[in-house]
């Protein structure tokens, strides 16, 4: 999902939790104020909308089939984000916890790869344009 308003970890996780489920896994990533040695203000964050639901779809649906995961929840943010602010969430869920975190992490990783989603970053030194990638 994108969203233009703040995350929500409660929905995340009441979406992937299930009684049959032991691992849960959450990755939150969050805006930082420093970036290679810059301070940072703020960041703002683009999408191209229809593919990125679209690729955001099939990491989920891949994750599950390749982890064996009961449900994987994915958001991120669009528009203008604060240091502090949330802007994206990966939950998972399994039977056990190991592929619960392989899961989480492959997830994290192939958004990073595939989804396009931009951020503009802001600094004292005037504004730029970063992939998603850190």
């Amino acid at each position: 999902m994108l969203s233009g308003e703040p995350l929500s970890l409660d929905d995340c996780q009441s979406f992937v939790a299930h009684p049959s489920c032991g691992g849960l896994c959450f990755f939150v990533g969050t805006i930082r104020d420093l970036n290679l040695g810059e301070t940072v203000t703020h960041l703002e964050f683009e999408a191209y909308a229809p593919m990125a639901v679209r690729e955001m779809r099939k990491i989920a649906v891949a994750a599950r089939e390749r982890f064996g995961l009961h449900a994987v929840s994915l958001h991120h943010r669009t528009g203008d984000l604060a240091i502090g602010d949330t802007a994206v969430i990966v939950a998972v869920s399994s039977k056990h916890r190991k592929p619960a975190f392989e899961g989480c992490e492959f997830v994290i990783d192939e958004l990073k790869k595939t989804v396009p989603i931009w951020k503009r970053e802001f600094r004292a030194d005037g504004t730029h344009w970063l992939n998603a990638r850190p």
